[in-house]
């Protein structure tokens, strides 16, 4: 199974011709992202995880693109011509086929980021029963994960938080997402702590992935 980084939160998995995108977001390189990809899975309704007017335009160039996603992200695409027949509403404990690759579906709801900020659904997915991408939560799955997603960086994110969730996940191997908001200096900072957790409990390989990066799982 390989998996390609793109910029902020946007990931490609595939496993030789099975292949799915999971948040094409208005910080990503969304057209490089969803290049030959007939299934993609949105994790919640904000624009750096979905860029609404270019992932139409995919479905637009592409009569086999299909959308999973949370109900409320569900009723906010059916409005758009390019989407009609390709919508999948989906939500926590369900199992499904996307893009040829099993999915599992986890969480419900996006992390807090005010009590003054309307909270949001957020679904997080496990593909293959391997890569886990949380969205923006720090949802633990009752599952075995492979390679884990975290979440780098955000407004509702604290790094005693991410610490906790790396933790509790105990993923072999581990990568960053959610991280557009970072210079090179916070990377680094962000990214030290995870690998000395890591390293402390002896449970989960980080490595930073630059956008375009692949590697094999």
């Amino acid at each position: 199974m390989q998996l390609t980084k793109f910029t902020h939160s946007c990931v490609r998995i595939s496993d030789r011709d099975r292949r799915l995108v999971i948040d094409p977001g208005s910080f990503s390189e969304v057209e490089e992202a969803l290049e030959g990809i007939d299934a993609v899975l949105i994790t919640h309704q904000h624009a750096d995880h979905l860029d609404v007017a270019r992932l139409a335009a995919a479905a637009n160039a592409n009569a086999n693109l299909k959308v999973w996603a949370p109900k409320d992200v569900i009723d906010q695409l059916a409005g758009t011509e390019a989407f009609e027949g390709r919508l999948n509403a989906v939500g926590p404990g369900e199992s499904f086929i996307a893009g040829g690759l099993q999915v599992r579906t986890f969480g419900g709801q996006h992390a807090l980021i005010h009590s003054s900020i309307p909270v949001v659904s957020n679904v997080a997915y496990l593909v293959g029963d391997a890569i886990y991408h949380p969205g923006d939560s720090y949802t633990v799955p009752n599952a075995v994960v492979e390679a884990l997603l975290i979440p780098l960086n955000a407004p509702w994110a604290k790094v005693a938080e991410t610490i906790d969730f790396t933790i509790a996940v105990r993923a072999p191997r581990a990568f960053q997402i959610h991280d557009a908001l970072l210079g090179e200096i916070g990377k680094a900072f962000y990214g030290g702590q995870i690998t000395r957790i890591g390293e402390l409990y002896a449970t989960t390989d980080f490595t930073q992935l630059a956008s375009g990066r692949s590697v094999e799982l």
